[in-house]
Parts: structure tokens; sequence; C-alpha cells
């Protein structure tokens, strides 16, 4: 799940940025209303993290614009206004929830998930494809029942894949979802990481395989 983070308490952002990174998430972080437009427009998030108080403004503007412009994405609003109107007025402006500072990044992880797992955004707690199970709440990976152990980044990839399995996959897509835009890789980083989830797959005797379509990219099916 690639998120955004928006917040411009440079410590803060920091622990939440650990927190959400240690719980699978790819995070962006930007510290502004203009970073966070920017960001916005070029690239594609699962859900979003929005503080209020930022140096150029306020973000329920953000908010606001965005969801006027089709921001569909669950966007979970961290503050310091604890006045119950403050609260009202930013599900109205287009929040999903709320958290108020101080909190426990466990409360944030928490609420995210629960964000993700409603209905219209199709995100289950259970992904579960042939023999292979992924437990989004706790990141647990089963085959056949049998614990599956895999990287934060090996995660990543598999739920990218499990949640669209059947359809192609670019290499382009994988770097977006599992990288954040700060980050430098190598050219050959998502070849390693698919043989590396491949071969654990496989020494599990996991059903679901991941093919190789060559020049056009990745797709996971179930053997038969």
């Amino acid at each position: 799940m690639r998120l955004l983070l928006v917040e411009d308490e440079r410590e803060l952002a920091g622990l939440l940025k650990a927190g959400l990174k240690a719980a699978g998430f790819t995070v962006d972080h930007v510290a502004s209303i203009a970073d966070a437009e920017a960001a916005l427009a070029a690239e594609s998030y699962d859900i979003a993290v929005l503080d209020l108080r930022l140096p150029d403004g306020d973000g329920l503007d953000l908010l606001r614009r965005r969801r006027a412009a089709g921001l569909a994405i669950p966007v979970l609003i961290l503050t310091a206004r604890d006045s119950l109107s403050d609260r009202v007025k930013g599900l109205e402006q287009g929040g999903d929830d709320y958290v108020l500072k101080p909190f426990h990044i466990d409360e944030v992880v928490a609420r995210l998930r629960a964000l993700l797992r409603r209905p219209n955004q199709a995100l289950g707690i259970d992904v579960v494809i042939g023999n292979l199970a992924l437990n989004t709440m706790n990141l647990v990976v089963t085959v056949d029942d049998v614990p599956l152990p895999l990287s934060r980044r090996e995660l990543g990839l598999l739920e990218l894949f499990m949640r669209r399995a059947g359809r192609v996959l670019t290499k382009e897509t994988i770097e977006r979802a599992l990288y954040g835009f700060n980050e430098e890789l190598e050219s050959n980083a998502v070849e390693v990481l698919l043989h590396r989830l491949r071969r654990k797959l496989a020494g599990a005797g996991a059903t679901p395989a991941i093919h190789t379509l060559r020049g056009i990219g990745y797709l996971m099916d179930d053997a038969p």
C-alpha cells in the first residue's frame, strides 16, 4: 500500500514514517500543501495521512480541492484541534477519519487498516489465492496454513500481485507502488525482489505463480 504523509513537524513525521514503514506501507512524505498537490498529481496513492496546520495553509483547503477534483482515496486527518465542531468540519470537507494529537502509532496504523477494509475500497483482511493466504492486518503469509516468513518489501510485492491477480503489472507500476519518490534503487531492483519472492513461494509449495511476460510485465495466477 502506497501512502502519502503530509506533515510539517519533522520529528513527528520521522516517527510516523518509520512506524508506517514497519507496518508495511510505502511512504512518501511531504511537508506542505504545495508539495502534497504535486505528489497527488504525479503519483497514485492508496491512502493519505493529512495534518491540518501546514506552513502554507490549512490542510482542509487542500482536502476540499482534491475531493472536488475527484480524489477518491481514504484520508486520515491528524490534528491537535479537539473540538467537536472541528472534527465535524474535517469529516464534512472530505476526511474519512480523525486522530487527535498526541497519538500512538499503533492507533494510526489500526485506523488506516480499518479505512482500507471499507467495502468501497475492496480491501479485505484476508486475501487468498489457491493455497496462498495473506492476512493484511497482522501481515502474516501462509501456504497451506503454514507461515511463510517474508521481508517487508517482499510482503508489499506479494500483496500487490495478490490484489491484482490475473492482471498484468508493469515494472514501472511495481516501482511506483513499492518505492518512495526519495528512494534510490538499482535498475534491476524489481527483478531481484521478484526472484527472491518467487524462490520463497516455490520453496513453500505455493500454487500461485508469478509469470514474466517479456516486454509487457508480470502476472500472478493460480496454477491448475
